[in-house]
């Protein structure tokens, strides 16, 4: 992608206000959509997250009433909900090494250095203070890089935090799980009807919000 097609892409982006019910993502394109998910980078790479896809139209029409009637929820072609850990335990750090051995084919006892540093860190250091509001970081780094690549393949979306996240916990039920609603990403085809897209982007210029020293 040339620099000059990044701005286009960017700029062609915008929360979709009113999708194209008759518009589904074609399932090559959503797998894609997926591993940008998966792919999503966070700290010590630990992936405090889960992503719940909703297509089934029942329910997106519960989480629509959970959701200020807002139609996107209702509309869209698939529906993420971006979920984050409560907590983090030892043995999820145990778990994520023993992931780690197993890709790069190394021994597990090689990266018991680094399992002690993230311990240290996470459940005993700094981090064990605020482990919820940081999970929650790490999950908004996904939805913003699942918005981005989303858009370079033409799919629209609309980042949303409009909703009881409570609800969302018992329709989907998380409760009494490890994760927890923070936001939703409805995914699909925006609307001819939308006249939201063809809006010009408002931003700062770039000298007010971009500073070198």
């Amino acid at each position: 992608m040339k620099p000059a097609d990044l701005i286009q892409t960017l700029n062609w982006r915008y929360a979709t206000k009113k999708f194209d019910p008759a518009r589904k993502i074609p399932a090559d394109l959503w797998d894609t959509l997926e591993q940008a998910l998966v792919l999503t980078p966070s700290s010590f790479g630990l992936q405090p997250w889960k992503f719940i896809v909703v297509t089934d139209p029942a329910v997106k029409a519960k989480l629509r009433a959970v959701s200020w009637g807002q139609p996107q929820v209702e509309d869209c072609s698939h529906l993420v909900v971006f979920t984050a850990r409560r907590n983090m335990r030892s043995e999820d750090i145990d778990h994520y090494v023993k992931r780690i051995a197993e890709v790069r084919d190394v021994p597990e006892a090689s990266l018991s250095g680094y399992a002690d540093m993230m311990k240290g860190s996470i459940i005993q250091g700094p981090l064990s203070k605020m482990v919820e509001s940081w999970t929650a970081r790490q999950a908004y780094i996904a939805l913003g890089n699942f918005m981005t690549c989303a858009a370079a393949l033409g799919v629209d979306t609309c980042p949303m935090e409009g909703l009881d996240p409570g609800q969302y916990d018992e329709i989907l039920g998380l409760v009494g799980t490890d994760y927890h609603t923070l936001a939703i990403c409805p995914a699909g085809y925006r609307s001819q009807e939308d006249a939201y897209a063809k809006l010009a982007k408002v931003r700062f210029p770039k000298e007010q919000v971009i500073r070198y020293v």
